[in-house]
C-alpha cells in the first residue's frame, strides 16, 4: 500500500517566511507538532493507502489535468477554528482557480473509486496540528507579523507518495502535471 495525495507545492521563499512563523509558535504553551517546512503544501485531494497496482491507472488519470497557471496568495497564520483549534494554517486566495483544480482531480479520479469530496475545498497551508491545546498558540499567532507570507505562481499538481516515519512524514513525487 502507497500513502498519496494531490498537491500544489510552495516555492522556498513562502516556506522560508512560513519557518518564521513556526518559531513563534514553537515558543507557545500547549503541544504543537510542527510541520516540517520542506513539507509543507497545499492538499488538492488526500488519496489515503492505495494499493500499488492502482498508482499507474491514478497517474494516467491526472495526466489528463488541464488548467491555466494562476497566482495565489498565502496568508499569514491563524487557528481553526478559532475558540479550540486542532490546527493551525495559512489561509491561501486566488481567484478560484485552485478550487476550479479541485473539482477536475475529483472529477478524473472519481471513475478509479476515489469518492467526490463533499465539503467545498479550502485551500490552506497547514503549519501546525494543535496536540494539547494552551490559548497562547493564538495569541502568539496574532503576534506573528500580520503580513502576508506571499505570492506565488502554481504552475503544476504532484502526485505525491507520503512514507510516515518516527520523526514525521517523508514526501516523494510520483508524478508532476505542469499546468
Amino acid at each position: 500500500m502507497v500513502r498519496t495525495f494531490v498537491a500544489i507545492d510552495l516555492p522556498e521563499e513562502i516556506r522560508e517566511r512560513a519557518r518564521e512563523s513556526q518559531e513563534i509558535l514553537r515558543r507557545s504553551g500547549g503541544r504543537l507538532a510542527i510541520v516540517d517546512p520542506a513539507n509543507l503544501h497545499i492538499t488538492v485531494k488526500f488519496l489515503g493507502e492505495v494499493e500499488l497496482a492502482r498508482i499507474e491507472p491514478i497517474i494516467e488519470a491526472l495526466r489528463g489535468a488541464s488548467a491555466d497557471p494562476f497566482e495565489m496568495t498565502v496568508g499569514c497564520a491563524v487557528c481553526n477554528p478559532p475558540r479550540r483549534p486542532r490546527v493551525i494554517w495559512c489561509d491561501v486566495t486566488d481567484a478560484g482557480e485552485s478550487a476550479a483544480l479541485a473539482r477536475q482531480v475529483d472529477d478524473l479520479l472519481a471513475p478509479l473509486g476515489f469518492p467526490r469530496e463533499s465539503r467545498p475545498f479550502r485551500p490552506h497551508v497547514t503549519l501546525a496540528r494543535v496536540k494539547a491545546f494552551h490559548p497562547s498558540q493564538c495569541s502568539q499567532v496574532e503576534c506573528t507579523p500580520r503580513e502576508l507570507l506571499g505570492r506565488c505562481r502554481v504552475e503544476s499538481i504532484k502526485l505525491k507518495k507520503s512514507t510516515l516515519t518516527p520523526r514525521g512524514p517523508v514526501y516523494e513525487d510520483l508524478l508532476e502535471v505542469p499546468l
